[in-house]
């Protein structure tokens, strides 16, 4: 039996992978660590907190006595790091959040962990998996080979940046002092209880308001995309049979044009508001309730500052190591998502509250 750390788990991936974790290993013991900024939220896990194995404690991973108690008090054996703040565009508004954040707060679980189990005999088996991202890698040209394992790091934004930052620091608690640590790096995730500042999410939102939908450019950059049930997978295969000191990409080889993606999310709604007349009273705002269409939205907006043209990842290794593949295709993968955030409107509601979309609106200068 496990006894799990996971940080960042009322986040959307967080989330996810504690629904999937609990559902596939009911007899592990899970302590949900989260500070519940704007993207974090504790109904993510309405489902599980009422388990006599599950534990939330709302705190700061940069709180290292908090960290330290926890796991001392929780013998916890395996961290599973998804906490960070993740969105390029705030990043590069306000960048001291990502450096406290995502390495400050790497390096404080860093030292909790070395020193409950290096420092202390007896904690031999233990595994501190920090979940990382492709951007780490930088842009690829378009015929660009994919990104693997041993690509050089050249991260281009400063959210990207402190990421590569804190994937050193996991990778030198390894070899300096021995911390039995691994490292995924995850392409751009999609589903159920992403924050509608994310493409996807944000695309469904505002076809259902009435809303542009803001494209960067001409929408021509380039990301591969991975269900985040998917990714909960390979995490799994990569705590329970990943060589420590190693690196795992996790990708859905699924590459998408980001207006190819927005297309096919208003193609889908049309379809759906055409055969569902409770849609048609529920959003009746949206094009396809009055016999428009959802592309009519679509708003081409000023480029952000370095932009990557594209990430790709070889996920080969995953695949052939530890028998890794994705279930969801992009189009069942993206139908599925849909379907949760029409089924979940309360949710994201909640979540949108007046201040954010006046972030929104002015963050792709909306009007």
């Amino acid at each position: 039996m496990r006894r799990l750390l996971i940080t960042g788990g009322a986040g959307f991936i967080g989330s996810n992978f504690v629904h999937y974790w609990l559902k596939n290993h009911p007899d592990d013991h899970v302590v949900v660590l989260d500070i519940l900024t704007y993207a974090g939220n504790p109904e993510n896990l309405n489902h599980v907190k009422k388990l006599s194995n599950f534990h939330f404690i709302h705190g700061d991973i940069c709180d290292h006595s908090l960290v330290e108690d926890i796991m001392n008090r929780e013998d916890i054996d395996t961290i599973v790091h998804f906490a960070a703040e993740s969105h390029v565009d705030r990043s590069i508004l306000g960048p001291d959040a990502f450096i406290r954040t995502n390495i400050m707060g790497t390096h404080s679980l860093l030292k909790a962990a070395k020193k409950l189990w290096v420092d202390t005999p007896g904690h031999e088996n233990h595994c501190f998996l920090h979940v990382s991202t492709d951007e780490v890698f930088g842009s690829l040209n378009d015929d660009a080979s994919l990104f693997s394992e041993t690509t050089p790091y050249a991260p281009s934004s400063p959210y990207s940046a402190s990421k590569a930052s804190s994937d050193h620091l996991v990778n030198a608690y390894n070899h300096t002092y021995g911390l039995k640590t691994v490292i995924s790096n995850c392409s751009n995730n999609y589903g159920p209880y992403q924050f509608p500042e994310k493409l996807i999410p944000l695309m469904i939102v505002n076809i259902l308001h009435n809303k542009p939908l803001p494209i960067y450019g001409d929408g021509k950059n380039v990301r591969d995309w991975l269900y985040v049930e998917d990714h909960c997978q390979g995490i799994e295969l990569v705590i329970k049979n990943g060589v420590r000191g190693k690196s795992y990409n996790i990708g859905g080889n699924n590459e998408w044009k980001n207006i190819d993606i927005v297309k096919l999310i208003c193609k889908i709604l049309n379809n759906m508001f055409l055969n569902d007349q409770g849609l048609k009273k529920r959003f009746p705002d949206a094009p396809p309730a009055r016999g428009g269409k959802s592309e009519s939205l679509i708003t081409f907006v000023k480029d952000r500052p370095g932009h990557d043209l594209r990430y790709a990842i070889d996920a080969g290794k995953i695949m052939s190591q530890l028998g890794y593949k994705p279930k969801e295709s992009f189009e069942t993968g993206i139908r599925k998502t849909i379907e949760w955030y029409l089924d979940n409107e309360a949710w994201w509601q909640a979540v949108m509250d007046g201040s954010y979309q006046k972030w929104i609106d002015r963050q792709y200068d909306c009007k």
